[in-house]
């Protein structure tokens, strides 16, 4: 994988891999607030990553999911810099007529074994999750990959 990253004004910067971009920015007084910020990113990023295999899971499962949201709720650290994740809490909300076991295994499965960006974030910050299906707490567990 090979990113470039452009300086556009203030402390907006462009992204590029392949074909793709995004926008990187941060609050006033520094930046402009155009765009989510690296830490954002990264977060935006473990919550896809961690979907894409759930709901990867869910097909190949046969279930018939609805809708799937990844919340995630950070803590930062407070103090002298570098500002950095403290902890990371991950709230999985599947909707439909599912097999609760097969959420159950799907989520485990990407926290404990499947997503990359989970198991680098893991090395250096404590993440939990919980699994909500209709509303309802179903499971709870942490992220730990061998």
């Amino acid at each position: 994988m090979k990113v470039i990253s452009r300086w556009q004004d203030k402390l907006v910067f462009e992204a590029r891999i392949d074909q793709h971009s995004t926008l990187m920015d941060t609050k006033p007084p520094l930046g402009s607030d155009k765009a989510m910020s690296p830490k954002q990113l990264v977060i935006a990023g473990l919550c896809g990553c961690t979907g894409m295999d759930v709901a990867s899971l869910m097909k190949k499962y046969k279930q018939p999911l609805e809708d799937l949201v990844i919340e995630a709720d950070v803590t930062m650290t407070e103090g002298p810099q570098p500002v950095i994740f403290k902890t990371i809490t991950l709230t999985f909300k599947l909707s439909g007529q599912l097999d609760l076991e097969k959420v159950r295994e799907a989520v485990r499965l990407s926290q404990t074994k499947y997503c990359g960006v989970s198991a680098m974030l893991a090395k250096a910050v404590p993440m939990n999750y919980s699994i909500e299906v209709n509303g309802e707490v179903v499971g709870s567990g942490k992220a730990e990959f061998a």
